[in-house]
């Protein structure tokens, strides 16, 4: 029989040499790189770039992993008291291990066989797993990871200070939805900073540690407030609170601010172009330096010109207008033959973008409503016939002298509705005319020169006549006065002095990139533009007579504050008009807004900031304009369906003044509500000079004399139009006989 000893010795011994080996084999790369000194000291998380207003608050995050970095000094005591009692009791007396723990979870590891066995890892462990992570499960590999750990943790405590490790881990931590690290959470769950946050609050993120999704305070509130109070308990245990102050935190209930920018931030249209326009500038900066920087992981800091404060106000706008207007337009379909309408036009989309539905297919889809956006169980007929009736609108404002965008309104839901209607192209409508009367000054005619306001009939296009939206005829008005009253016969025949080419060749210096065609409907506004086009085009009324070049970004600056790239806003100017003709059109569409068109302003609204302006409406109320100006500031709105065949039916509803002109409204009401903000993008026009006061001292309508009417008494009551294109020889006459014959904007 063989003595004891023998029998204990080989297994005393493989219990020793075994472990001593597998630790070598791990400490030499056996099963893996570890990294050294060197590259725990240039570790780098991959960090998100944010993007903010020109105020400095957050628009959005651009990222692979959302996370924002902060510093230690950012980190309010009783944060790092609730992870410290709650993750490692003993953090500031070990060197990276703590042994008691580690015997404890390898016992249960080894053992017992639990994979999870948890409750081992110190926060410097934790860290070395939030930094490089684990690839592999099985038992054999969790022992091979908890060993790397340990090594790990105890090279972090030779490298970093117990604060900067610390620091490293609350900014690697995994809070779950795509989420890491602690500022990120923090403005993710409670809508706030790290620093503003409160106990009970860093009690509630802490307790999310232990299993993201379950201690969610969004998806599972009860279970998040028992872990809270958990952590509350372990601050308690470890005299970080007083017994009566962690009772009295325990009894709060749990009031946590979700605020998921990334889902729905307040410019996510904006943000968009920005990225573009950033990854060109960061290209740009590549091959003049060689330097490559990531967008996605690199943590810069976007500067941008948008101001937050206008920004909101004018999404307030969006929703308390078009909320009322979207429901006006529905109950406008909700009769038979309206529901046969929309229903047809859906299925003549299908047929278009070629797509077959099977009859009773249903599918989970997402919903756009001005209460809520929502899933729901409907055909692909249903969710076309319900997209179709949406109101899409757009709103721009842009600082006349520098390009400075300052709000950027792409839609009505960037999630669900993505096509950015700032850059969309649609008919201007009479938003178009001041272009016309602009080339009109540019020729030498003057404000007080007048135009006949007697009835046209243009015999090359079928008998097509314009009409003004009052049917009234006679008399004549002045340039001023027909502008001012968006008058359509006097503006034909303005467009008939003024001639194409000279129209045609400020429209090209404006930077509009839509082709002119010489027929007669353009002078009632038949021209294609965007909100964006549009917006450079009034920008020229309003600095003096420059093209604009929009911008959008002030500055790039790497994670450190060093600035990359800085935007000093020269040559954004080109002159396009004379000095003479911008003042005299601020000044003409001044009074459009006091007496025109734009009367609702003051009158509905009770904006009375200065403001000079035009509306417009296409034919059929199928879009809808409002485009606003003074010397700081340009703002343009557009609405209208995606569809021209979906519009309102009356003017009521349809106009330019009616739809478009109180997104500006609304949002210049807020504004003038704001002084502060008032003095800073509202200033006055300049008092004009004698002379041009003279110029504009006149009726703006006058009866014809007794020998004008004479005179006209012998003209033929038709006209030739004049074509100088033979694209418009082959166009259908006949579609004069509807277009832009009756309106008024």
């Amino acid at each position: 029989m063989k003595k004891p000893w023998r029998i204990l010795l080989p297994i005393i011994l493989s219990s020793v040499i075994f472990p001593v080996i597998f630790f070598a084999c791990i400490y030499l790369g056996a099963f893996g790189h570890i990294q050294n000194r060197n590259e725990l000291l240039s570790y780098k998380n991959a960090t998100a770039t944010v993007v903010l207003s020109e105020e400095g608050e957050l628009l959005g995050k651009i990222f692979s992993e959302n996370r924002t970095a902060i510093s230690y000094n950012q980190i309010p005591l009783h944060l790092i008291n609730a992870l410290v009692a709650t993750e490692d009791a003993r953090f500031f007396e070990h060197k990276g291990v703590d042994s008691r723990s580690l015997l404890r979870v390898l016992f249960r590891t080894v053992l017992l066989g639990k994979q999870s066995s948890g409750g081992g890892s110190t926060i410097s462990q934790q860290l070395a797993k939030n930094m490089f992570g684990r690839k592999e499960s099985g038992l054999f590999a969790t022992l091979i990871y908890k060993t790397k750990e340990v090594l790990l943790a105890h090279r972090l405590e030779k490298v970093y200070s117990k604060e900067e490790i610390l620091t490293l881990y609350l900014n690697t931590v995994p809070f779950g939805e795509n989420v890491y690290g602690i500022e990120a959470a923090s403005l993710r769950f409670f809508n706030k900073k790290t620093e503003l946050l409160n106990i009970e609050e860093s009690a509630v993120l802490v307790g999310m540690l232990k299993a993201n999704e379950y201690y969610n305070p969004r998806l599972n509130p009860q279970n998040a407030k028992n872990r809270r109070n958990v952590v509350l308990n372990q601050m308690k245990k470890y005299n970080y609170l007083e017994p009566a102050q962690a009772d009295s935190l325990s009894k709060l209930p749990l009031v946590p601010d979700y605020a998921n920018i990334e889902s729905k931030g307040p410019a996510d249209y904006f943000l968009y172009q920005v990225k573009i326009e950033a990854r060109q500038i960061l290209q740009k900066l590549q091959s003049d330096s060689g330097k490559i920087w990531n967008m996605e992981e690199d943590g810069l800091i976007i500067n941008t010109t948008l101001n937050l404060t206008l920004q909101n106000y004018a999404n307030e706008s969006f929703h308390d207008h078009l909320v009322i207007m979207q429901k006006r337009l529905n109950d406008q379909y909700e009769s038979v033959s309206g529901k046969r309408i929309i229903e047809g036009m859906a299925e003549s989309e299908l047929k278009k973008m070629k797509l077959t539905e099977l009859p009773g297919e249903i599918r989970l889809r997402q919903i756009f409503d001005w209460d809520s956006t929502y899933f729901d169980s409907i055909s692909v007929t249903d969710s076309l016939m319900h997209t179709i009736k949406l109101l899409q609108a757009g709103l721009l404002a842009i600082n006349p002298e520098t390009g400075a965008v300052k709000a950027w309104v792409g839609g009505i839901n960037f999630k669900t509705q993505p096509y950015d209607q700032i850059l969309a192209r649609r008919q201007l409508a009479s938003t178009f005319k001041p272009i016309l009367y602009a080339a009109a000054f540019e020729k030498g005619i003057k404000p007080c020169d007048y135009l006949d306001n007697d009835s046209i009939i243009l015999k090359d296009f079928e008998q097509w006549s314009p009409q003004n939206f009052d049917k009234s005829y006679g008399g004549k008005y002045s340039l001023t006065g027909a502008l001012i009253h968006s008058m359509n016969i006097p503006t034909f025949n303005l467009y008939m002095n003024v001639g194409f080419s000279r129209l045609d060749s400020l429209w090209k210096r404006m930077g509009f990139s839509f082709p002119l065609e010489n027929n007669p409907s353009l002078a009632m506004g038949t021209a294609e533009a965007s909100i964006m086009e549009a917006a450079i085009a009034y920008s020229a009324f309003a600095n003096g007579g420059y093209k604009i070049t929009p911008q959008k970004i002030i500055s790039i600056k790497s994670p450190d504050g060093k600035v990359l790239w800085q935007n000093e806003f020269t040559d954004v100017r080109t002159r396009v008009i004379a000095e003479r003709t911008s003042i005299l059109m601020s000044a003409i569409l001044q009074r459009a807004v006091k007496e025109g068109t734009g009367a609702a302003m003051s009158s509905v609204y009770g904006v009375t900031l200065p403001l000079a302006g035009k509306t417009g409406t296409s034919q059929d109320n199928a879009d809808s304009w409002f485009a606003a100006f003074n010397p700081d500031l340009v703002l343009v709105s557009r609405v209208g369906a995606s569809l021209p065949s979906v519009h309102f039916n009356d003017g009521r509803n349809g106009t330019g003044s009616a739809l478009a002109l109180p997104l500006v409204a609304m949002t210049l009401k807020k504004v003038q509500m704001n002084r502060e903000l008032a003095n800073q993008i509202i200033s006055p026009f300049r008092v004009l000079s004698p002379e041009l006061l003279s110029e504009l001292d006149c009726p703006d309508f006058k009866e014809k004399k007794l020998f004008e009417k004479f005179f006209d008494f012998f003209r033929r009551d038709k006209v030739d139009y004049e074509k100088k294109s033979s694209a418009s020889d082959n166009k259908k006459k006949s579609i004069f006989k509807r277009i832009f014959g009756n309106r008024r904007d």
